[in-house]
């Protein structure tokens, strides 16, 4: 069994944190790992910069940029990954934008990332019928699930299909924007996280977009399986050394 679906099984209240590979150092994306997995963390999502992060918000962005002028390529993750799976058995998600990945080669992406173990994708902008057709195959044969995202705006229908389609959890963005950071969730959104997890999707459900605190933290958890968080960690990152990432766990988890 893949081991998203392990912690998916055998898990409630799953933190899930993203980081920007190659930020704020170049060589930081190995020990931000290892301090994750040796805190209560229970899935990490590495994001490959972009120059064109259209669904990040300013936190994100910024350090994507970073990463970029530190030197952050697909090629570079690889090689930083190549011995992640002699220290930790964690599961890892590459999050990222299809153009690195199709400019990389995709087959090329997928049979790297089954090398160095990453268990999974997430791709915001490819949508879920050309994945359907063009690479479940290819993700299937290098043992590869990819998350799909949905919005307060996404159709009962499309839901339905990225459901059938999905093999991992389902990344339910809190509000139609940008990621960013939030102090607390309207009503609005409270009452999408329940319309959502009252449909008795198959798949589980991580809610991300917003998560920042115990507060957000608690009301994800709420209505889904648990709670993805990456631009109040960059944002700690900015601020604190790699050796804190603990108290930060332990500030979240609450």
């Amino acid at each position: 069994m893949n081991r998203i679906n392990k912690v998916l099984e055998n898990k409630n209240n799953i933190l899930s944190i993203y980081f920007t590979a190659g930020y704020p150092n170049l060589d930081d994306t190995e020990k931000i790992i290892i301090e994750l997995s040796k805190s209560d963390v229970d899935i990490i999502e590495i994001g490959l910069p972009f120059s064109d992060p259209l669904a990040d918000g300013p936190t994100i962005q910024k350090s994507s940029s970073i990463a970029l002028k530190n030197g952050m390529s697909s090629e570079k993750l690889f090689l930083q990954l190549k011995n992640i799976r002699n220290k930790t058995n964690i599961p890892l998600i590459i999050m990222g934008y299809f153009n690195p990945i199709l400019q990389f080669g995709v087959e090329k992406f997928c049979k790297k990332c089954e090398s160095v173990g990453i268990d999974g994708l997430i791709i915001p902008d490819l949508p879920v019928n050309v994945y359907e057709e063009n690479y479940k195959a290819l993700f299937d044969k290098h043992k590869l699930l990819n998350m799909f995202l949905i919005t307060p705006q996404t159709s009962e229908k499309r839901i339905k299909y990225i459901d059938q389609v999905s093999e991992g959890f389902i990344y339910m963005v809190s509000s139609f924007s940008i990621t960013g950071a939030i102090n607390s969730f309207g009503k609005e959104q409270k009452k999408y996280f329940k319309r959502i997890n009252d449909m008795n999707l198959k798949s589980k459900l991580l809610i991300g977009f917003g998560i920042s605190n115990n507060k957000t933290f608690k009301d994800a958890i709420k209505n889904s399986k648990g709670a993805i968080i990456g631009s109040a960690f960059i944002n700690f990152l900015k601020k604190n050394k790699i050796d804190q990432i603990n108290k930060f766990v332990k500030l979240i988890r609450g």
